[in-house]
């Protein structure tokens, strides 16, 4: 409500029957207050948007310098920066599997100012961690989804296993097919669990400290099969050390055309990797505005899709509600396993 529109509901106050005003005077005097007060605070995010951004940007990467999230950030800041017409600074903080980044963010002032680039774990973090401070569904307003990555079922080729089918039949035998995974609460192992899940096979999952031993020892012969990143086992399917047999995304992937989506033999499977940008709740729309419109600009760079399409990463670029979607989903989704299959964290 602007200022005119409190001066008239006061006026409309003053109208009332003289004992009637008696009455309720005491009320009468709040609710003038209060409009007041929204009027004042109206006022100050208005001339606030309309000031931003007057100062540098922080976007955060509660996780490691390298990974997706890390990559797909640092390419479209200088972009941003050019559009809003400020410095935009990059902050690593990767502790705690990126819990430790995401409370500070949570709790930073909502001026448009502290960012976030969050990752898979953003959603799956608060049911594996206890004491975890956020509600990634309240705490935060989604700017946009910016990438989304499918992850690749591969085995090693030294198995008899060649496609989707021979795994459902093999993994239903136990102690027949071992999967490595990068560690509990991975997203690697979450899909893991998950196909085993939905295939109704008896995988075994080994759980390595990192992607990079998990890959190791695939490339040995140690393990049958793993389910990774893109980036992370699509070199060795080229080279032909890994033999790829399903993606994750409900779609192929123009990276792996020939290779068939896991969904076409487990129907409804999906499992991807994505990147997306928010900021504390309560910053004020005006100001997301602008910071969609210059990340949405940036992601649309011919070059910054060719960079991240050679790394098997797919720009996305959504709205807010789109993303605001797709978060509630993965909640969704991602708690179910969590909690049927008992997956704590400390």
């Amino acid at each position: 409500m602007g200022v005119c529109g409190v001066w008239c509901a006061i006026g409309c106050l003053n109208t009332y029957p003289k004992p009637k005003l008696e009455r309720f005077a005491m009320w009468d005097r709040l609710l003038c207050s209060l409009l007041l007060a929204l009027a004042s605070i109206g006022l100050v995010f208005t001339a606030a948007a309309q000031d931003y951004p007057n100062k540098p940007i922080k976007i955060m990467v509660p996780y490691p310098p390298g990974g997706v999230t890390d990559v797909a950030t640092r390419m479209v800041a200088p972009k941003m920066s050019e559009t809003l017409g400020q410095p935009i600074i990059i902050e690593n903080i990767p502790a705690a599997g990126g819990v430790v980044g995401t409370n500070a963010v949570a709790k930073a002032a909502p001026d448009g100012y502290t960012l976030m680039s969050a990752f898979d774990s953003f959603v799956t973090n608060p049911f594996l961690y206890k004491g975890v401070q956020h509600d990634p569904l309240k705490d935060f307003v989604p700017i946009s989804l910016m990438v989304k990555s499918p992850q690749l079922l591969v085995v090693h080729p030294g198995t008899n296993i060649k496609t989707i089918a021979d795994l459902i039949q093999q993994g239903k035998e136990k102690n027949k097919v071992f999967f490595s995974t990068p560690g509990a609460g991975t997203s690697s192992r979450l899909s893991a669990e998950l196909l085993k899940s939905m295939a109704g096979m008896d995988i075994t999952l080994v759980s390595y400290r990192g992607g990079a031993a998990a890959l190791n020892d695939l490339l040995g012969g140690q393990v049958t099969g793993m389910i990774a990143s893109m980036g992370l086992v699509l070199p060795h399917v080229q080279s032909g050390k890994l033999l790829a047999i399903g993606v994750s995304s409900p779609a192929r992937s123009a990276q792996q055309p020939n290779v068939p989506t896991i969904a076409s033999m487990i129907p409804g499977f999906e499992a991807q990797s994505w990147t997306g940008m928010v900021a504390p709740a309560a910053t004020p729309k005006p100001i997301l505005d602008k910071i969609h419109a210059a990340l949405v600009k940036a992601l649309a760079s011919p070059d910054i899709k060719d960079k991240l399409a050679a790394q098997g990463i797919d720009v996305v670029g959504s709205s807010s509600a789109e993303f605001a979607d797709w978060l509630q989903k993965e909640t969704v989704r991602w708690s179910k396993v969590i909690k049927d299959r008992s997956i704590t964290l400390e």
